[in-house]
């Protein structure tokens, strides 16, 4: 079977302070989401569809196409703020992207076949690969790679994450979106909720946008598109894959097989988190994972 790595690459950098999806974090330039498609690449991926904006095209055939395109299908899509499902425009003063559903959305017209999805900044490991490639392969269900809280913080600000419930087969039951989790005095502590600050345990099951998904997701995600324009007239707010998803269980349109990872996330959402990351991918040289030169 044919598989898809949909890289969503589109964000605008603001707490990173630049275009982190092109920075170097390898020996010889090599940037994270390289190592990404490494990892898909052995895992038997054999179609890359990054998910960007117009303006940053040209960076990314400077950094991705120019090393990638003897090595795997390549194709954009463009995730562009007026492009919105039918009846609904483009509210004033709206610059932000409308969020990682909006971006898998994007691919509508691209994509017909079962694909994963995945962050640009983050660094997933490769038995993540291999596990969601086995399930997509074997079963036409949704699934996720599962990882723990408390590895997949940062000691230099805030996070997003969606914590989810599982039940006893392992099947995600429901996901809550928690927008601001930080470390305070050794606590884990979700400060964006409704109801105030709430302290977590560090073991919760996370989603770090790492999401094995059919087609069938796009007719999904038009509809709730819609819905979430339709209550946000003043054009506020992003539409997230977790929240989608949750709606899809709740309502008995989908399952989603969460496979837990035993890989360590880490990623680049802040310029600090640069020395390790780049510290992690030398380790991982070291422990023969990957060859001092990516494409050598």
């Amino acid at each position: 079977m044919n598989l898809t790595l949909v890289v969503l690459a589109a964000g605008m950098g603001s707490r990173y302070g630049g275009l982190k999806q092109v920075d170097p974090v390898g020996p010889h330039g090599e940037i994270l989401l390289e190592y990404s498609v490494y990892d898909a690449l052995q895992a038997g991926f054999d179609r890359l569809v990054c998910v960007i904006r117009r303006d940053i095209q040209e960076a990314f055939d400077q950094h991705i196409a120019s090393r990638l395109q003897s090595k795997i299908q390549l194709d954009y899509a463009f995730q562009e703020l007026d492009d919105l499902p039918p009846g609904h425009q483009l509210p004033p003063g709206r610059s932000k992207p409308w969020g990682t559903g909006h971006a898998i959305w994007a691919c509508r017209d691209i994509v017909d076949e079962p694909f994963l999805a995945i962050n640009a900044d983050d660094f997933y490991g490769p038995e993540s690969y291999r596990l969601l490639a086995h399930h997509l392969n074997t079963s036409s269900h949704y699934s996720m790679a599962g990882f723990r809280l408390r590895n997949t913080l940062s000691e230099h600000g805030s996070v997003s994450r969606g914590v989810c419930e599982l039940n006893s087969e392992n099947k995600l039951q429901s996901v809550q979106e928690h927008t601001k989790i930080v470390i305070q005095d050794g606590q884990v502590m979700s400060l964006g909720q409704p109801g105030g600050p709430q302290a977590l345990n560090g073991e919760e099951v996370v989603s770090m946008n790492f999401w094995g998904l059919q087609p069938t997701i796009f007719p999904e995600l038009t509809q709730q598109l819609s819905d979430f324009l339709k209550n946000n007239p003043g054009g506020k707010g992003e539409l997230y894959i977790p929240t989608v998803l949750d709606k899809v269980i709740r309502e008995g349109r989908g399952e989603v097989q969460v496979l837990a990872s035993p890989e360590s996330w880490f990623g680049v959402t802040y310029p600090q988190d640069k020395p390790l990351v780049v510290e992690q991918i030398r380790k991982k040289i070291a422990e023969g994972f990957y060859p001092e030169r990516l494409w050598s």
